[in-house]
């Protein structure tokens, strides 16, 4: 049975600011047969405290403590290590960095910055990391589903980037970190075994959580979902399903929700 369900956000709840067909009503038969849930988000160009309000603009319910972002990963890795960061993050997300201590090491952290990835920028966190700084990055996706429905390119190339002229391996604070899941489902107090993803990225949202030791991993051809993405990872998702009202639709079918 599946005791705890962890969700993606753009690309399956919805696509811009709007919700897709059937997902609202998909999450509110998720939460009545009260099976806890955490909201799982690789974004990196929006702070929290929008991310919250754009889901209740919608009509979905979020508490804070429901949703799990890369920066707050990172904001918690920070503290713990007592480092002070150096930025590459798009200027809107640099709210959720505020008010942190300053210490003598470094980390450099690297987000969707957008337009900011310039080569001054990208330059600078170069030499911070040549310095000596930490390599954290808040996601490593290839690509996002952009505002205009098309593929945009996402960090993922700008931290291999700095990979290659570094010769640091960064640390991967978002999805498909096990920690990043693992944080999510010891929230809820859920077996990992027990636990379902449901995402629209079969890298780092299916095969990464099913990698985690996750028991059961739906991939969605919403979103970002492109013909054949399933066959080019290891592990496969467990199922592949048009959107989330189906996803949820085939957990009742197999039993797993009751």
């Amino acid at each position: 049975m599946i005791t705890g369900v962890l969700l993606d956000l753009s690309g399956v709840i919805y696509v811009g600011d709007e919700p897709l067909p059937g997902a609202l009503d998909a999450v509110a038969l998720l939460r009545s047969r009260a099976l806890p849930i955490r909201f799982l988000t690789n974004t990196t160009r929006t702070p929290k405290r929008r991310i919250l309000q754009k889901l209740q603009d919608m009509g979905l319910s979020c508490a804070e403590d429901e949703l799990f972002t890369p920066a707050r990963a990172a904001r918690d890795f920070l503290t713990s290590h007592k480092l002070s960061p150096h930025l590459l993050i798009h200027p809107e997300l640099t709210e959720d960095f505020d008010d942190l201590p300053c210490h003598d090491s470094k980390a450099v952290v690297v987000g969707d910055a957008g337009e900011a990835f310039s080569y001054q920028n990208l330059n600078a966190a170069f030499r911070q990391l040549t310095a000596g700084a930490e390599f954290l990055a808040l996601a490593s996706n290839r690509t996002f589903m952009d505002k205009d429905g098309e593929l945009s390119l996402d960090a993922g190339a700008f931290v291999a980037a700095l990979e290659y002229g570094t010769q640091k391996t960064a640390k991967v604070l978002g999805k498909p970190s096990p920690d990043f899941f693992k944080a999510a489902l010891s929230s809820m107090r859920c077996p990992t075994k027990s636990a379902i993803m449901i995402g629209d990225d079969a890298e780092a949202d299916v095969s990464g959580a099913i990698a985690a030791g996750i028991g059961v991993g739906l991939l969605v051809r919403t979103g970002k979902y492109t013909t054949g993405a399933e066959s080019k990872v290891d592990p496969a998702p467990t199922a592949i399903v048009d959107d989330l009202k189906a996803a949820v639709e085939w957990l009742v079918e197999q039993q797993l929700i009751v």
